[in-house]
């Protein structure tokens, strides 16, 4: 059986159409980095700060070189990320003050740009030994600077699983609600875990994770937030650090496809064991395609880029069937509910 070269309705590629597709995506390189810039200078604070500013003026306020800042202003414009009051100054355009300008709201996604310029750059640069050695580069006991900028990579999606995913899920939210107790697996930095004490006041939360920097910066950020008392964070693998059928609710959102694929069967037994009957395992993650046919599908977009992002990691991301092969050699016999978040994360739910 031959593979269909993409969607029915996309035309025949033509020698023009493959060049214009090279320069686009060098064109998005660029887009990222401009974005890192302006991240990292202050341009978009300022310019959310005081919109139609011009170009000269927004140089003086921090001190940067104006001709540099006039190019800035010109291309982030090109780009759409900017609109012009006159041919002089700038202000950010619709949406851009929630998505790069203010890292408190769930739309934040500069901590995803510089994921990949700071870090993915890097990456890419050791990928040729990499392919002949098979060598990686751990997700696990790097910098506190790679585990704050992971965490603010997914600050939307561990808003969404506080403030959406979980009260969405009657059975969970009753429980929490009740003083039950919750499991966060790979909790990193603890950022979820504060989401959830606010967003479930009577209930008691724990994470756990084996990588020590992530969880000293866990640990920080719950005694800032007033937290201690009902945030409890272990250091360690959740098979021999949690006490049988302890917790209510088990949760993992972008963690498991981060698990090595030889101990994952271990971690999701972990999981299982951590629970009480009737407890509830909630998932987000991504879905790696099974085919090839569905690797040009919109909603496996997303996995399939990961996959390649996260490959100096070590990372491999699983497939429908690998997952649910996880939960059921794990002791989970019902019925595993899927759905589609966004553009590109499967949440996934099940009961012990």
């Amino acid at each position: 059986m031959s593979i269909p070269p993409g969607p029915a309705t996309s035309p025949a590629p033509t020698a023009d159409s493959q060049v214009a597709k090279i320069f686009e995506w060098r064109r998005g390189f660029n887009a990222m980095h401009l974005i890192d810039i302006g991240i990292q200078l202050g341009l978009f604070r300022a310019l959310a700060a005081t919109p139609n500013i011009d170009w000269q003026s927004l140089a003086s306020q921090l001190g940067l070189h104006a001709p540099y800042v006039k190019v800035w202003c010109m291309t982030a414009y090109s780009f759409g990320l900017l609109e012009a009051e006159t041919e002089t100054s700038f202000r950010l355009a619709p949406f851009v003050n929630e998505i790069l300008a203010n890292p408190s709201h769930p739309r934040y996604l500069g901590g995803y740009v510089q994921l990949g310029t700071r870090f993915a750059t890097d990456d890419h640069r050791h990928a040729l030994e990499g392919f002949r050695t098979g060598a990686t580069s751990p997700f696990q006991g790097r910098s506190e600077e790679f585990a704050q900028v992971v965490a603010q990579a997914i600050a939307g999606v561990n808003v969404m699983m506080a403030r959406k995913i979980l009260p969405g899920l009657p059975p969970v939210a009753e429980k929490l609600n009740a003083g039950g107790s919750l499991l966060e697996v790979g909790c990193g930095t603890g950022n979820l875990q504060i989401q959830i004490a606010k967003a479930f006041p009577a209930a008691r939360c724990a994470g756990i994770d084996i990588d020590p920097t992530g969880i000293q910066c866990a640990r920080d950020a719950v005694r800032q937030a007033g937290l201690s008392d009902r945030i409890t964070l272990i250091e360690g693998d959740i098979a021999d650090a949690v006490q049988s059928q302890s917790f209510d609710v088990v949760v993992m959102v972008e963690v498991l496809h981060e698990i090595g694929p030889d101990i994952r069967p271990r971690v999701v037994a972990g999981c299982a064991n951590a629970l009480r009957r009737g407890g509830w395992l909630v998932i987000v993650d991504e879905t790696y395609p099974s085919t090839l046919a569905q690797a040009r599908e919109p909603e496996f977009l997303f996995p399939v880029q990961t996959g390649f992002e996260e490959l100096m990691w070590g990372n491999v991301v699983p497939t429908r069937d690998e997952q649910e092969q996880l939960l059921r050699s794990a002791g989970f016999t019902g019925p595993i509910d899927r759905s589609l978040l966004g553009a590109g994360f499967t949440l996934l739910t099940t009961q012990r």
